[in-house]
């Protein structure tokens, strides 16, 4: 019999985690309210619980060798309760971090890292603070614009509100209940990247190539690679990258995003898993990020993350595009360069992601344009926008 691994999640990136491994020769269990969820559709064993149901976790431990997740909200209790009998990957400590914008700042700076200029929202004193002080003295200046955003629970634009003036600070706050927030600097935003990278136990890491990414209402809606951007910023995001892996003592694969504004990197989010702007690589890399979090969790050597293609974009199904009826998918067929993904998915919603499409070719503007139109083409109306998340 193969050897069980585990993921904590059943959504598209859990599916593609249970593909990948059930393709190396390994078992897949998974643990994840839905009956209906993708992963599980296809996984060996399917756990239907919460994700904090001890019973479950005890079933999980007892039939995994070791166990990842697919996405960055689990209960970090249920993770430490399974790092005590089988290995979890990330780490429970690393996801810890990466699900709390606070944490994750602070990390940042901890270790050398420029974040946006920001202030944590957590009392009434903070309120006080921040309206009438702005920012630390020892950091620049707030002014508005701001965004406001939930500590936890933030990916894909939620828990995020715009600050035009500070004296609307209570009212927003209190639109999301009052839970602790932290209230960073709008900046100039000239460009988005994001570096993945697999790291194993023993330090040895993969990176891929670097994406530049573009997003709408707080979706990702378009990815490239490779972005070549300029200033080192892609060298020193890189480096960054590394540091942020290694001083967590990170094992399984990493996403980092990026602002850059004017000569300044900063770093904008931590996913402790894969990656949406990196779902090109299951179509123009040697090794998928999936493939390295399979090879991350069991404890072989890294794939090549290479290129296999000199240029790629990815271009986001969102279910606004099915409000008029199904994209017409079979104008797809006959374009060897195009590659499309459906996450099967029973229903679809504005904003939720339903599926992608890939490109390949030879130049990054090219496939850009080209997934784009694709896109257009296949969506009987094209008028749609991010409404719902």
């Amino acid at each position: 019999m193969s050897t069980m691994l585990g993921v904590i999640g059943g959504g598209q990136l859990g599916n593609y985690f249970v593909l990948a491994a059930q393709k190396m020769g390994y078992q897949t269990a998974v643990l994840d309210p839905d009956p209906r969820a993708p992963a599980g559709v296809h996984a060996d064993r399917h756990i239907i619980a919460q994700y904090d149901d001890a019973d479950a976790l005890r079933k999980l431990a007892a039939i995994c060798s070791a166990v990842t997740i697919e996405f960055e909200n689990p209960p970090v209790s249920s993770l430490e309760f399974l790092a005590q009998y089988i290995p979890v990957r990330p780490s429970p400590a690393c996801v810890a971090i990466a699900q709390n914008r606070r944490d994750e700042k602070q990390f940042c700076e901890s270790i050398g890292l420029l974040v946006a200029p920001y202030e944590v929202l957590e009392t009434q004193a903070d309120i006080e603070r921040i309206c009438s002080h702005g920012i630390n003295p020892s950091r620049n200046p707030f002014s508005t614009p701001l965004l406001m955003k939930t500590t936890r629970l933030g990916y894909d634009g939620k828990g995020q509100q715009k600050i035009s003036d500070f004296s609307g600070i209570p009212s927003l706050w209190d639109n999301v209940g009052n839970v602790p927030c932290v209230v960073e600097q709008m900046i100039t935003l000239h460009a988005e990247f994001s570096i993945i990278l697999a790291r194993s136990a023993d330090g040895a890491i993969a990176m891929f190539a670097p994406t530049h990414n573009v997003h709408v209402d707080g979706i990702l809606d378009i990815s490239t690679a490779p972005f070549t951007g300029g200033h080192g910023f892609l060298q020193r995001g890189e480096l960054a990258a590394i540091r942020i892996a290694e001083k967590l003592d990170y094992v399984g694969v990493l996403a980092v995003e990026f602002f850059v504004s004017d000569d300044t990197l900063f770093v904008n989010e931590l996913a402790p898993r894969p990656h949406n702007s990196g779902h090109w690589t299951l179509d123009a890399a040697h090794t998928s990020q999936f493939e390295q979090q399979v090879h991350a969790l069991v404890g072989s050597a890294l794939g090549d993350p290479s290129m296999t293609h000199s240029a790629t974009a990815m271009a986001n199904l969102l279910g606004n595009r099915w409000a008029h009826g199904e994209p017409q998918f079979d104008l797809l067929r006959n374009d060897p360069r195009t590659h499309l993904h459906l996450y099967g998915k029973d229903e679809a919603r504005p904003g939720r992601k339903m599926g992608h499409i890939t490109v390949v070719g030879d130049d990054v503007d090219g496939v850009a344009l080209q997934a784009v139109n694709i896109r257009t083409a296949i969506t009987r109306r094209d008028d749609f926008t991010n409404t719902e998340v």
